[in-house]
């Protein structure tokens, strides 16, 4: 699918009643799974992604060209658009992230996240006018062929300020940003705030707010048209691996290695290869 109509199928499930749910796969195998019950889009966890490589997230620790082949793959087995969280776009300039975003373009994604962030734990978060200046250098290189999402980690990176928050997002959509996106807000007033401010610019948002686990239906309620969950599958998927090595370490076999069977695996996989 050429990178406007693919933009443009990715904008509708956005902007149609309800929006879309897009769980974020870490490997070839959990992105068939995602597209075997029915989801029309996945996206990818850069947190998810530096874990099984056994790095640190949001510090430059996966590089572009790993990110962008990840991508390319979990699009290629299941054929649905793909939204790559790719960090702050890789680079120390404006010009770094239009160069990730054509290069994400010509991959074959859908969309593309830009986070405030500097991988440095020192100074977590980027001046306001850096931020905003790298969002619109992003939009500019889109083209109308890729999906941006101008991101703000201020309630991740320990700076609970909602009227930065707002501030931030606002100026990302108007510099152009198709979607704006702060994870973990600290409640659904704070979510409710963001959506009313940013309108009509489509909201994402991770799982819930910080206080509480709402349901799908209870988001959209509150005016989000797409909730993403980042690495919680992937931890979800963890825990039962962490669970099962203490069964086996307690001697009981048939706990440790209870789950999917293999052929089911080759099935999944077999769906790929069409």
């Amino acid at each position: 699918m050429p990178g406007s109509e693919l933009y443009e199928h990715f904008m509708a499930l956005h902007t149609r009643d309800g929006g879309l749910v897009m769980p974020n796969a870490w490997d070839g195998l959990s992105a068939l799974i995602l597209a075997d019950a029915g989801f029309e889009a996945i996206a990818t966890s850069s947190a998810a992604i530096a874990a099984t490589l056994g790095r640190f997230d949001g510090r430059h620790a996966v590089g572009r060209e790993e990110h962008l082949g990840h991508a390319r793959l979990l699009g290629r087995l299941t054929g649905l658009p793909v939204n790559g969280d790719f960090e702050d776009g890789y680079g120390d300039t404006p010009e770094d992230v239009a160069a990730t975003v054509e290069a994400a373009v010509e991959s074959g994604l859908a969309g593309i996240g830009v986070e405030d962030t500097t991988g440095d734990p020192g100074r977590p978060i980027r001046d306001f006018d850096e931020a905003v200046d790298r969002v619109r250098s992003a939009v500019g290189a889109s083209r109308g062929r890729i999906v941006v999402t101008g991101r703000t980690d201020n309630f991740i990176q320990g700076r609970p300020d909602l009227d930065d928050t707002i501030r931030r997002l606002t100026a990302f959509a108007e510099v152009g940003a198709d979607v704006v996106y702060a994870p973990f807000p600290p409640d659904r007033d704070a979510l409710v705030a963001i959506v009313t401010a940013v309108a009509p610019t489509p909201v994402n948002v991770l799982v819930s707010p910080a206080d509480n686990v709402l349901t799908v239906a209870e988001l959209q309620e509150a005016g989000v048209k797409r909730i993403s969950l980042g690495p919680l599958l992937y931890t979800h998927a963890m825990a039962s691996v962490e669970q099962a090595t203490k069964a086996l370490l307690a001697g009981d076999l048939a706990s440790a290695t209870a789950g999917m069977g293999f052929g089911r695996v080759n099935e999944l996989l077999a769906r790929g290869q069409n």
